[in-house]
């Protein structure tokens, strides 16, 4: 039911749970699952949806979906469709929810809500393919595709940018994102780190010789690099995931690059704890891979920029070399990767797991639970006739 200012009650509302799709096990799945387990009677929304791809806690729960999801070949072919993602998520009926939810890295954020209700977004980022990756992305198009896309895009920057104004409330993943907020849409944002399970993180008595990274193989991660600076360095890097690029990957990696693909979680934790160290090569919004590295007190080397500069302590920044948990690369080249790994071998032995470990816990998901829960009871208590009134368009 609805409250009255000052009476709301998030436990007592219709609520609304909008993620963007689920089509892979990734950080907004693990943020969407968390929001679906503290509100466990929200309905779940999303553009398409494979079964089989919903995060483990959320299986057999019922997730409408757009008329997207019934397009033949959807599951594969969804980022194809991006021209019509807006007309796909305005379609979803939204109208009865008190509190909407939406998490995004899409287009998400223009659903459309009842004028009452709160509508909070917890983004992941802004669109990167038609916003901060827009050159990378055209660049990599034939002729007739560029010409589509740019068409595509155009349209699609102002719909975002207008979308952006239907939100009550913005959270971001990180302070990388909350300025990419403010510059893309004028809206403000609360941070809040995505929830990491580091409590099963765990320290390990003994560490293997081979370097560890981890994610979806896709351009922008440039595994490419770490695999050409392992290469030229003579070491062994252990790379989990998979993805398009994984046959160019494999098609430079020498004899000390091993793929080893899909791994259950608990595989994937035993890999953490006994990496040398972990490498990261992109850019990325937040980064949940190296802070799953850090729970299990293990090194980070990664490109400087994006989340990574909020999550890891560069030794050249810390205040001892006992309080740093990484090295950082300030060059998205092989020659700026390996001279990060040398850097890292000449003082191995002054990072301290056990601080490292400690140091991740700030980002587990009881503190994403608390801080997110508080923001909601928060933001319900606000005049709805006063929301809003920080945006600048």
């Amino acid at each position: 039911m609805r409250g009255s200012v000052g009476e709301v009650d998030s436990n007592q509302m219709r609520v609304a749970i909008v993620h963007h799709w689920f089509v892979s096990k990734g950080g907004g799945e693990h943020v969407a699952e968390a929001l679906a387990q503290m509100y466990p009677e929200a309905d779940l929304f999303a553009l398409v949806a494979i079964p089989d791809m919903m995060p483990d806690k959320l299986r057999g729960r019922p997730v409408q979906t757009s008329f997207l999801d019934r397009v033949p070949f959807a599951h594969r072919i969804y980022r194809q469709l991006l021209p019509l993602y807006p007309m796909a998520v305005e379609q979803l009926d939204l109208s009865e929810y008190d509190l909407v939810l939406t998490s995004d890295s899409g287009p998400m954020k223009g659903a459309i809500v009842s004028p009452s209700a709160t509508h909070i977004c917890y983004c992941h980022a802004p669109m990167r393919y038609i916003w901060d990756q827009y050159h990378s992305y055209r660049k990599e198009l034939g002729t007739f595709s560029r010409a589509i896309y740019n068409l595509t895009s155009h349209y699609l920057r102002g719909w975002d940018r207008l979308a952006a104004q239907r939100v009550t409330q913005f959270v971001a993943n990180s302070r990388c994102v909350a300025s990419r907020i403010q510059q893309y849409y004028g809206r403000t944002s609360e941070v809040i780190y995505p929830p990491i399970d580091v409590a099963s993180g765990y320290l390990s008595d003994t560490q293997n010789d081979s370097y560890l990274t981890v994610g979806r193989l896709v351009r922008y991660k440039r595994i490419d690099l770490l695999i050409e600076a392992c290469n030229r360095l003579g070491r062994r890097l252990r790379i989990v995931g998979t993805g398009p690029e994984e046959g160019r990957l494999r098609a430079i990696a020498g004899d000390t690059i091993e793929f080893l693909g899909y791994v259950d979680q608990e595989s994937l934790w035993k890999e953490y704890a006994e990496c040398r160290a972990f490498l990261f090569g992109g850019e990325e919004d937040f980064g949940m891979a190296i802070v799953e590295a850090q729970a299990c007190g293990r090194p980070v080397v990664a490109f400087g920029k994006g989340g990574a500069l909020e999550s890891v302590a560069s030794i050249d920044n810390a205040a001892s070399r006992s309080r740093s948990t990484g090295v950082f690369f300030h060059q998205q080249s092989v020659e700026a990767a390996a001279d990060a790994i040398l850097r890292f071998e000449a003082c191995e032995d002054s990072f301290q797991p056990r601080y490292i470990r400690e140091r991740a816990r700030r980002f587990g998901a009881e503190i994403f639970c608390c801080n997110f829960r508080n923001l909601v009871d928060e933001t319900l208590q606000v005049e709805p006739a006063n929301r809003g009134l920080q945006v600048c368009i």
